[in-house]
């Protein structure tokens, strides 16, 4: 028997396109906005919301038939603050320049609207595998534009990937720069970031007509 069900697989996967949290379903765009000027912190938030989803999914569902119905999304901000916590304790612990860089956005990870639509729609709703499998796709989904608008942020704002020179020498004129290209600071600040996520949504819907219909 195979572990994964083709329902179970769908968990995973309808997130990461058709119905991604941020291009289709415009959810946790402020992160989009905020911490993707570079690909490092991109990835550590997509890794933390990763986590956090995930683990939240799993511990909401297993306490959902003891959950007084009217105190279900206080229970659900004390489980989602206890897991940011642990993400920003590691984090200061291990990288701490890092924590720096993503400041209070760790923090509002306790507000993304994702994880607490999860928790109230689905985890509430179903067994710990599935609430697991459907954290997991959704942060995936989540995280995978993260990393798409950080990637091209830092490339064209900057010419770095990660803090490496990788398109050249913009001071000793080696690589790209030497026929006279130049890092485009447009791309470092936020509104970059809402072109960027603009781009991605239309060729999104461009491959796929049945998103615009169905929006």
């Amino acid at each position: 028997m195979a572990l994964l069900s083709k329902k179970d697989t769908n968990l995973i996967l309808d997130p990461l396109a058709d119905n991604n949290p941020i291009t289709i379903q415009v959810l946790g765009i402020c992160s989009a906005l905020a911490i993707t000027a570079e690909l490092k912190p991109s990835v550590v938030m997509a890794l933390s919301v990763i986590f956090v989803l995930g683990v939240g999914n799993v511990v909401i569902s297993l306490m959902r038939n003891i959950i007084p119905s009217k105190i279900r999304i206080i229970v659900q901000l004390i489980v989602v603050a206890t897991l940011v916590i642990i993400v920003d304790q590691v984090l200061k612990a291990f990288a701490y320049e890092l924590s720096k860089t993503l400041a209070v956005f760790v923090g509002l990870i306790i507000t993304n609207c994702i994880i607490m639509g999860r928790f109230e729609a689905f985890a509430l709703g179903n067994g710990p595998w599935k609430s697991f499998l459907d954290g997991i796709g959704n942060a995936l989904g989540y995280g995978v534009i993260l990393v798409i608008v950080g990637f091209f942020r830092e490339l064209l704002g900057s010419g770095t990937l990660f803090g490496f020179k990788v398109l050249g020498d913009p001071i000793a004129k080696t690589g790209v720069y030497s026929i006279g290209y130049e890092n485009n600071g447009f791309m470092i600040i936020p509104p970059a970031a809402l072109i960027v996520v603009g781009i991605i949504i239309w060729v999104q819907r461009s491959r796929n007509r049945s998103l615009i219909e169905e929006n």
